[in-house]
């Protein structure tokens, strides 16, 4: 496990921030969850999916592996106790707003005064500076939306869509990750940590930054088109006759358009006065995928198939949700990790993004439930078994 002791205490809610802490978790570091009373906010978000099927795999994913705890940070008890938490922590990850951390004496200023070497990452919707740092923000609102990528997605014309769960939560997950091993990194050379932060704003405008730096260099940006009207036909969607999606990327230079137009069963195309040239063919992009479309509705997707890997070609299927679980592929890329289930048996779930050959995980424990380790922590950070009944008794943990 290459972060093996390496102590992180999360004190955060949601995706973004348990997710990152997951992800480290999952590379061996020790993860402590904090949780004020009542929960994060995920473990009843989909609360009516464990009622009915006896689990949250929601929740689940991103908490895996945990060792979690109540406090009352409206308490003092509470407060200290977090706070020595952080003294005795590598990394203190938190997308609590910074001004009610604040106020209670959790902020990153305070809690590196009494543990220099402590990387205090915090996550925000829209940083820590500016008009609208204060603002409240979730991956829709402030990755999704503001950051553009909502509006480059939906092709012109078409009104705007929500986003899936999580996905912009995840993807600062990432970033997160990343920021707090280059702050460990710093600290390994220093001896001192430092305060990171990530947004999901930054986060969503770096994901569609290839555009964006169009943008900031010309000053504007085409926008997305219909499947019906691309820039290029040969870089598409297109059905088989047996209904199967799948999409095309050529590569630089014109060398894969004839051998697109091979695999549709069309080769006359590349004759055709129509398509002669690059320019010709942009100009009569809607023309040529009608072609394409008729041809490839005519063929099995089996076919299609083994025709694009013969020629070589760039090519995926779109997959359904159970296909992708299904797929082989999937499995052996080390995209997915079992998960004890606490009842003597495992489940599968999404594993986090990179392998460690020869130091890959193959399995991770259940996620904790609600102030499941409470009473164990406190005894490790010093607390006598007095002190701990009376913190339960005051409401200060639980």
């Amino acid at each position: 496990m290459l972060l093996k002791g390496l102590k992180v205490v999360e004190f955060a809610s949601y995706i973004a921030g348990p997710g990152a802490a997951c992800i480290l978790g999952d590379w061996g570091a020790e993860v402590i969850k904090v949780e004020r009373p009542g929960g994060d906010s995920m473990r009843h978000v989909f609360a009516d999916l464990k009622a009915d099927l006896g689990s949250n795999p929601t929740f689940e994913f991103d908490n895996r592996g945990k060792r979690a705890i109540v406090l009352d940070i409206a308490r003092p008890e509470g407060r200290d106790a977090l706070a020595r938490l952080a003294a005795q922590a590598d990394v203190f990850l938190t997308n609590v707003r910074p001004a009610s951390l604040k106020r209670s004496g959790l902020d990153d200023v305070t809690l590196r005064a009494a543990n220099p070497r402590l990387v205090y990452a915090v996550i925000t919707g829209y940083g820590l500076e500016g008009p609208d740092a204060h603002k409240p923000g979730f991956d829709v609102t402030a990755f999704w939306a503001r950051s553009g990528v909502a509006n480059m997605t939906a092709p012109k014309g078409m009104d705007p869509f929500m986003l899936r769960t999580g996905v912009g939560d995840h993807t600062t997950s990432l970033a997160t990750v990343s920021a707090i091993l280059a702050a460990l990194y710093e600290r390994a050379q220093t001896g001192v940590g430092r305060l990171v932060q990530t947004s999901l704003l930054a986060t969503g405008v770096y994901t569609v930054g290839s555009d964006l730096a169009v943008q900031l260099r010309f000053g504007r940006l085409a926008s997305n088109r219909r499947r019906d009207n691309p820039i290029n036909a040969v870089a598409n969607f297109y059905k088989s006759a047996d209904g199967r999606w799948f999409i095309h990327n050529p590569r630089g230079g014109t060398a894969d358009w004839p051998l697109f137009a091979q695999v549709a069963g069309r080769p006359d195309l590349v004759d055709d006065e129509r398509f002669a040239t690059g320019k010709d063919r942009r100009a009569n992009a809607a023309l040529l995928t009608v072609e394409f479309d008729q041809a490839f509705a005519a063929l099995p997707f089996a076919e299609i198939a083994g025709r694009l890997d013969e020629a070589d070609m760039v090519w995926a299927p779109v997959q359904t949700p159970a296909e992708v679980v299904a797929d082989p592929q999937v499995a052996a890329s080390g995209a997915l990790v079992q998960v004890e289930d606490g009842q003597g048996g495992t489940f599968l779930s999404p594993a986090a993004p990179a392998r460690f050959p020869g130091a890959d995980i193959d399995r991770r424990p259940a996620a904790p439930t609600l102030g499941q380790h409470t009473r164990e922590v406190l005894g490790e950070i010093g607390y006598g078994p007095a002190e701990i009944e009376a913190m339960f008794s005051a409401g200060a943990a639980g």
